[in-house]
């Protein structure tokens, strides 16, 4: 009789497993095909789920191909899954570096300390920015009963990548962030339409290199993600892309305080290269 397949469940981005995005760990995969891990990722019901489907990658220990799914599909990559796997592996394994390939082409994760002081860095895929095609903004600022002069003017709208594709929209007044509500059936159709496989990240500047920011995310039950690492990456990549920090630099990003899972996601922008993006991971129990 077949053994049922192990979940391990972590929190990521932050030090308590009441706070940061929960994500399931499945270290075992291999016999699980794309409807075993959509089913068990739906069970699951986190944001995503991360599934390692080979470990040793052409014999290297520390390199393993993992996919992640949503409760309802798969997505190409998930900063917050990333940084739980890497946790986890590290304390079966040892701090040091790790590679995962996925969807969206190799990614270096590196590890230090162990336990509950265990942290993860994943460094993105190159980072890119577009426009919005035409109409798409305001749609979507309409989706948030929002005007484009709330928006701050510092920080054009963009839709950034860095593993997904991530729209960008920075307000100018946190009363204004902190209020916005929406419908989440259009939003989500919206963003199925956009091939929008990540969250719509909204910000809020807190102060000199520290943003609030609230991700959306309508799938099942949840609606706003408690923390996102490729938001994060996407950010940091879309802060060097349109000249808004000077580099090398840092930005903190604090998620999660209005669904009640508060996060902390270090984003370190270097001048060139992938935005590498840091946090702990706990397990919950």
């Amino acid at each position: 009789m077949e053994q049922p397949t192990e979940v391990l469940r972590y929190a990521a981005f932050t030090t308590t497993p009441d706070g940061g995005n929960p994500a399931g760990v499945i270290l075992d995969a291999t016999r699980l095909d794309d409807a075993g891990m959509q089913a068990i990722a739906a069970d699951i019901g986190y944001a995503e789920s991360v599934f390692v489907t080979e470990a040793a990658v052409d014999g290297d220990s520390r390199r393993n191909r993992v996919r992640y799914f949503s409760p309802i599909a798969e997505v190409p990559f998930c900063g917050h899954a990333t940084i739980a796997l890497a946790v986890v592996l590290s304390g079966r394994d040892g701090a040091g570096t790790f590679v995962f390939d996925t969807a969206v082409g190799p990614v270096v994760i590196e590890t230090q300390g162990r336990g509950a002081a265990a942290t993860a860095s994943f460094t993105s895929v190159e980072p890119r920015v577009a426009e919005f095609p035409d109409g798409v903004l305001s749609t979507l600022l309409g989706l948030l009963g929002v005007g484009r002069g709330e928006l701050h003017p510092a920080y054009p709208p963009m839709i950034a990548f860095a593993g997904n594709w991530h729209p960008i929209l920075v307000f100018a007044e946190q009363r204004t962030f902190d209020s916005f509500v929406f419908d989440p059936d259009p939003m989500r159709t919206l963003m199925d339409a956009q091939n929008w496989a990540g969250t719509v990240t909204t910000l809020c500047e807190m102060g000199p290199g520290e943003f609030d920011a609230r991700n959306l995310f309508p799938v099942g039950t949840i609606t706003e993600d408690p923390a996102t690492g490729s938001a994060a990456a996407a950010f940091g990549g879309y802060l060097r892309l349109l000249s808004l920090v000077n580099l090398p630099s840092r930005v903190v990003v604090h998620q999660g305080s209005h669904v009640g899972r508060p996060s902390v996601l270090t984003v370190d922008i270097p001048t060139s290269g992938g935005i590498v993006v840091s946090g702990g991971a706990i397990e919950i129990t």
